[in-house]
C-alpha cells in the first residue's frame, strides 16, 4: 500500500463522525407476536417508541381491535391498515349453511365457501345438495344467505 493510500485511511478512521439521529414517534404497537387470521384486542396492543417513518400509517389500537391479521406480525411492530380486514366469518373451504328464506319459509342446505368473507360480504358458495355454484351473502359465523330469484 503506499503512503498517500495509507494516509487516506487513516484519515477515515480518525474522523469522527457525526451522527445523525432519527426523529421518533409514538405509536400503537404489538404487545406479542400475533398469526395470521388472529383477531386483534385492545391487549395485544402497547405505545411504543418508533422511527416516525416506520410510525407514519400505524393504526391506533381502537382501529385495529375487532379486525384481523392478514399475516403473521411480529411483536414490537406497527399494525398498519393493510395488515388487517374485518373478521372473517366465513372461509375459503370450510363448511356453511345456505339460508333461503322466502316469506315465513326458511330453507337450510350444506355447502362449501369458494371465497371467504365478512359480515356482509358477497362469497360463492357449493352447495352440496344442489351440486351448483351460488352467490350468496355472510349472515353470520358459517353462514350465508341466498336469495332465491
Amino acid at each position: 500500500m503506499s503512503a498517500r493510500h495509507l494516509l487516506a485511511a487513516l484519515a477515515l478512521v480518525a474522523t469522527p463522525a457525526l451522527a445523525q439521529v432519527a426523529p421518533t414517534a409514538e405509536a400503537d404497537v404489538l404487545a406479542r407476536p400475533v398469526g395470521r387470521g388472529e383477531a386483534f384486542s385492545q391487549a395485544d396492543f402497547e405505545r411504543g417508541t418508533l422511527p416516525a417513518a416506520q410510525a407514519r400509517g400505524a393504526l391506533r389500537a381502537s382501529d385495529a381491535v375487532g379486525r384481523e391479521a392478514t399475516r403473521a406480525l411480529a411483536a414490537g411492530s406497527p399494525v398498519r391498515l393493510t395488515d388487517t380486514l374485518p373478521v372473517q366469518l366465513v372461509r375459503r373451504g370450510e363448511p356453511v349453511s345456505i339460508l333461503v328464506h322466502s316469506g315465513a319459509l326458511t330453507i337450510t342446505a350444506p355447502g362449501r365457501a369458494l371465497s371467504g368473507g365478512g359480515m356482509g360480504d358477497a362469497v360463492r358458495v357449493f352447495s352440496n345438495a344442489t351440486g351448483r355454484t351460488l352467490d350468496a351473502v355472510v349472515s353470520g359465523t358459517g353462514k350465508v344467505l341466498f336469495a332465491a330469484s
